[in-house]
């Protein structure tokens, strides 16, 4: 294990402590789970989204990586394919990538498909662990076919344990009253010394709805009564950030 996975273990078990008893309910899970971005070179994006449909996610299953989802930005000016993976944990994470990477076939796959060039351009990975707010996870298809969006909360520091607190008391049981649909939470795993953040994905009917349920959301008393007292003492996010996603015609959720 190299001494980056090794601090990153520590990391995600000191998290996986520090914020359990925010949240008590279901078993703590021991998964590690990655968010990963792929940002394609220009003109390649039909192609990298294709390379996952006809090779990549079966060659990942083949060497023990749990499919979980597989999203395109309903923005289509975000040039974004993003995918979550799940690994029984962080070694078999790192074992498994080895094996993906010295994949005989695997190489012969990258060699046809950037005959014409590299596919993608760069990538950005978010490790981990799912918080015992969190419903399991399960894949599955649902028709008719639904829009995903994923948020992702900043907290100031300190405050992330408060922030899950609201979400276990009020917020998770209001969003099921204005009809969203949870697919899964977790708590990211950062390095140097990083607030590690809150990232959870819902379903809806369709875009329009999820932006008007929201609204109806952030109206309801029972919202503002819960979030004026969880912010008595400060405020307990400092920045939300939300992705609206369709699923890809291979991804496990659809």
């Amino acid at each position: 294990m190299s001494r980056l996975s090794f601090l990153l273990t520590l990391i995600s078990l000191s998290v996986s402590a520090l914020y359990a008893s925010a949240a008590p309910g279901k078993p703590a899970s021991s998964k590690l789970y990655e968010i990963r971005i792929y940002y394609p070179t220009p003109g390649k994006y039909a192609e990298i989204v294709d390379r996952f449909r006809q090779y990549t996610t079966r060659i990942f299953a083949k060497h023990g990586m749990e499919n979980i989802g597989y999203w395109t930005p309903t923005d289509t000016s975000r040039k974004e394919l993003i995918y979550i993976l799940a690994y029984p944990d962080r070694e078999a994470r790192e074992a498994s990538w080895q094996a993906f990477r010295n994949d005989p076939e695997w190489k012969a796959v990258v060699a046809k498909t950037e005959a014409n060039g590299k596919l993608v351009d760069h990538v950005d990975q978010i490790f981990m662990t799912e918080s015992r707010l969190s419903p399991t996870i399960k894949t599955g298809v649902k028709n008719p076919e639904r829009i995903f969006e994923m948020r992702t909360y900043t907290s100031p520091p300190g405050k992330l344990p408060n922030l899950l607190t609201r979400f276990r008391d009020h917020t998770i049981k209001l969003f099921s009253k204005h009809g969203m649909t949870h697919i899964g939470y977790w708590i990211t795993t950062e390095v140097d010394g990083k607030q590690p953040k809150l990232i959870y994905i819902l379903a809806h009917p369709s875009e329009a709805e999820g932006r008007q349920h929201f609204k109806e959301f952030a109206a309801d008393p029972d919202w503002v009564k819960a979030r004026e007292a969880s912010e008595a003492n400060g405020k307990i996010t400092e920045k939300v950030e939300s992705v609206y996603m369709k699923p890809t015609d291979y991804s496990p959720i659809r």
